[in-house]
């Protein structure tokens, strides 16, 4: 039994783990700012332009409430909450990228000039065979 606890132990540990649980809560944390950012402006701004509020849309079938303005306003916060992750991420790797090339974007050394078909330098500025500029 303690060799299944040390076990546990090193694997709730692990940087992997640990880095999930902090994404995790602030995941919960960040979802109530998009609640409240979509429920507190984003849907009333959307009542101007539409002249209602979307959490008040009921439709009442046999006398059973079926709440499909909060199901709107549901799909509106994930919308939200997508597009601002996406943001995030993407921020994050151009980050982790600046100043790192990757293999396919190499600079070439030479180029065809467009007017002798002759292979120059790709930092010249004038071709030495025809003396065109480009």
């Amino acid at each position: 039994m303690k060799k299944f606890f040390e076990e546990f132990r090193s694997f709730a540990m692990k940087g992997n783990v640990v880095d999930l649980a902090v994404g995790v809560i602030i995941g919960a944390a960040f979802q109530s700012i998009v609640n409240s950012l979509v429920n507190d402006i984003v849907s009333p701004v959307l009542g101007l332009f539409t002249q209602m509020d979307f959490s008040s849309l009921v439709l009442n079938v046999r006398g059973v409430p079926i709440k499909y303005g909060s199901f709107i306003t549901a799909i509106i916060n994930f919308i939200v909450m997508a597009f601002v992750v996406f943001l995030m991420v993407r921020l994050i790797n151009k980050i982790k990228n600046f100043g790192h090339h990757q293999a396919g974007e190499e600079k070439p050394s030479t180029k065809k000039c467009p007017y002798c078909m002759s292979d120059i330098p790709y930092d010249a500025t004038r071709c030495p065979h025809c003396t065109s500029m480009f």
